[in-house]
């Protein structure tokens, strides 16, 4: 659905976004993170129209970004970080107003904006959104990106100004869109919050794409570049034999060998799994202790810097 191709955009001289390449499939929600000057404004700017790419392109559904702006207008849904209303006007009002600038007629537009007011929490509030607090205003900001049904949804810091009842709304609705075949885009420097609700990874450090892929992908592929030990962690219902393996470095048994440590220099759980399973031994778990989410990132980040 989106296709970067080699996306570059130069400021004076300086490159916001170099070479920037990837491909987000259709139901994807692919989470984009970076320290501020990264270039996540720069990327999103460009997917959404508003400005030019100094080289390469930006493809949504086909189409380019630069050359076909209205159409793409048309297939995309986007929250900026500081979102915008009319102040004098209601949420259904100012949805409206968005609708008719879609092409909307007015049953559409009223049957669609009530629908929505309703799923990000706000049907039956009648005030002027000029006296919502900055999660009220949020929440309106994700109805109006879902406004004219978009192919792609791209969102830009969208939990910044939300209490937690508005997070987990807002993990519920783009869950949802994405089980519908849209792809989305969120922009964010909440780690927890983008792994929450992505799918995929993408991680921008000095205008470049360095890392991709699921978080699970991108700590499995850190450690095993950094050569970095696997401690595996293993629970049984029979007791545990000695296990052997070229790669373990240590082994650690509890007293009555029903769970063990495991260090080693790669990921053998496979291995172990099958050399268990050929001895009749019944697992109860085995799992990996991983990186935290800000160590992955900031090992890519650091890497890169």
């Amino acid at each position: 659905m989106i296709q970067l191709e080699h996306l570059t955009k130069e400021y004076n001289g300086v490159r916001a976004v170099n070479d920037l390449t990837a491909d987000i499939p259709d139901g994807e929600i692919f989470g984009l993170l970076g320290p501020n000057g990264a270039g996540k404004s720069t990327t999103i700017l460009m997917l959404v129209g508003l400005i030019e790419p100094t080289a390469g392109r930006c493809l949504i559904a086909g189409l380019d970004v630069a050359r076909e702006p209205l159409k793409v207008k048309q297939q995309i849904g986007y929250m900026p970080e500081d979102v915008g209303f009319y102040a004098t006007l209601s949420a259904s009002e100012n949805l409206s107003y968005f609708g008719k600038l879609y092409g909307m007629g007015p049953k559409e537009c009223r049957e669609r904006s009530g629908d929505l007011l309703h799923l990000v929490g706000l049907d039956g509030v009648t005030k002027d959104v000029g006296g919502y607090s900055k999660g009220m205003r949020q929440r309106l900001g994700l109805a109006k990106a879902l406004l004219n049904d978009p192919k792609v949804i791209i969102l830009d810091e969208p939990t910044a100004n939300l209490d937690p009842q508005g997070v987990a709304d807002y993990r519920r609705i783009i869950k949802g869109v994405a089980k519908e075949g849209k792809t989305v885009v969120v922009s964010s420097h909440i780690l927890e919050e983008v792994s929450r609700v992505s799918t995929m990874i993408g991680i921008l450090s000095a205008g470049r794409l360095v890392a991709q892929g699921s978080w699970k992908d991108l700590a499995r592929d850190l450690s095993t570049k950094a050569g970095a030990e696997v401690t595996l962690l293993i629970e049984t219902r029979d007791p545990l034999p000695e296990i052997v393996h070229p790669d373990i470095v240590s082994a650690d048994y509890e007293r009555d060998r029903y769970r063990a440590v495991i260090v080693a220099r790669s990921d053998i759980r496979d291995s172990i799994a099958e050399s268990l399973a050929l001895q009749g031994i019944r697992l109860r778990g085995l799992s990996r202790e991983g990186l935290t989410l800000e160590e992955t990132f900031l090992s890519y980040y650091q890497a890169e810097g």
